[in-house]
């Protein structure tokens, strides 16, 4: 039965920073541009929830 079973999928390694891009084509670099693109507009997102945060909270205890 073990012939029968499917290899598991192997998932897309992600990027990492300082990596050889000589060897990914010109589809692979625009992908991996575009979820560069995505991650950065979601950091800057929690970036900015965090820093309204802050800013209510330095407000309230300036208060006093």
């Amino acid at each position: 039965m073990a012939a029968m079973e499917e290899e598991p999928l192997k998932r897309a390694r992600a990027h990492e920073i300082g990596q050889d891009l000589s060897l990914l084509s010109v589809d692979e670099l625009t992908a991996r541009i575009e979820v560069l693109k995505e991650e950065i507009l979601r950091l800057e997102q929690e970036l900015s929830q965090k820093g309204a945060t802050r800013a209510a909270a330095d407000a309230l205890f300036r208060r006093g």
